[in-house]
């Protein structure tokens, strides 16, 4: 398996004060160190207008600063609104920091969850999937035609003769596409255009064996043209992950803080399929044993390993992304990502693989 870690450079707005700019050096230092440590991918995230989730507004420019300061680590996006984006600018900025990262760039797109970002830009939230599904096709096109004519509802584009796109991107056809996706629609989108699939932190791992395969049953429905996609087939599923010396240890340092997260997952913030999966069944009124149960990996190493191998038999999940709060502090977030790359990573690869060390 390969392991990333979901930055949503979310301020802690205990310790970082208005306007939260201190944010920024915390998420670069915990990414350098993961480059450090060597884990395979850092994913950011794009957010807007609110100090109680992300303050990203551009993860294009977020990703070409990582590319000069980290040596192997992948970056990759975690995730493009694609409907509050230009495609065709997707497109060039995805194939230039591919390049300036030296083929190390993941494209990671998604419809968005936050219907106040959509407001404060006058975008329709309830119309982001027909966007979506019209804007796809199109970033795709002009990947692998470098060039695209093209008149529809949301999206006017002529990019023909002798112009193109440029810069192509180091890897071809492109880099890695992912698509983040939990509802049906979402789903058959990724697999039939040949797409990665992201998965949603809260879903429990039975409701992810279930998206799993669906999403592989469409995957046989992809045209030969898009099967190229370095990343078809593959499943990223991100978990909200805690590593202490012990199962006790994990929930004194991260019980106050994940259940502090899931509160203002089910306040109404969160719209869409997350903001159901964290008001209702799949996380509604649930304590933190009972989180423990099927969806967060908090514990012990070989706690946290018993629940990856878990994860990855049910699901068949080739990553896992890490996620977490910002409310356990820098120095316990960088303990647990130490005693995740020196005590649960070596025990999920093979031997020649495993790559993450202390």
């Amino acid at each position: 398996m390969e392991f990333g870690i979901l930055f949503t450079s979310h301020s802690n707005i205990d310790v970082e004060p208005y306007p939260h700019r201190d944010v920024h050096a915390r998420v670069t230092r915990e990414i350098v160190r993961a480059d450090e440590l060597g884990f395979d991918f850092a994913w950011v995230a794009e957010h807007h207008f609110s100090n109680q989730y992300g303050i990203m507004p551009d993860v294009f420019v977020y990703a070409a600063y990582l590319a000069a300061l980290t040596k192997r680590i992948k970056i990759g996006t975690a995730v493009v609104t694609l409907p509050l984006a230009n495609p065709l600018r997707v497109a060039e900025n995805a194939a230039f920091i591919d390049i300036l990262s030296n083929g190390r760039f993941a494209l990671g797109l998604g419809s968005g969850y936050r219907k106040y970002e959509f407001d404060g830009f006058g975008a329709d939230f309830e119309g982001r999937r027909e966007v979506q599904e019209e804007a796809l096709p199109l970033l795709l096109d002009i990947l692998h035609d470098k060039r695209v004519d093209h008149r529809g509802k949301h999206f006017n584009f002529k990019v023909d003769g002798e112009y193109e796109l440029f810069p192509h991107s180091l890897q071809q056809p492109h880099p890695p596409i992912f698509l983040a996706g939990a509802t049906e629609r979402s789903i058959a989108v990724a697999g039939r255009m040949g797409l990665g699939l992201m998965l949603s932190t809260w879903t429990p791992f039975a409701e992810l064996a279930r998206q799993t395969a669906a999403y592989r049953k469409h995957l046989e429905e992809t045209p030969a043209r898009l099967r190229a996609n370095p990343a078809r087939g593959h499943i990223d599923v991100a978990r909200w992950t805690y590593v202490a010396e012990s199962d006790a240890a994990a929930k004194k340092d991260s019980e106050a803080g994940i259940m502090r997260h899931l509160a203002h997952f089910a306040s109404g913030h969160t719209s869409g399929y997350l903001g159901t999966v964290s008001e209702g069944g799949a996380t509604g009124r649930r304590d933190y044993d009972t989180l423990c149960r099927d969806i967060i990996l908090h514990g012990s190493p070989a706690t946290v390993v018993e629940k990856i191998e878990r994860l990855r038999d049910m699901t068949g999940a080739s990553s896992v992304m890490l996620h977490y709060p910002p409310w356990y502090g820098v120095e316990k977030a960088l303990a647990s990502l130490e005693l995740f790359a020196s005590e649960v990573a070596p025990k999920l690869k093979p031997p020649q693989r495993a790559r993450l060390r202390a």
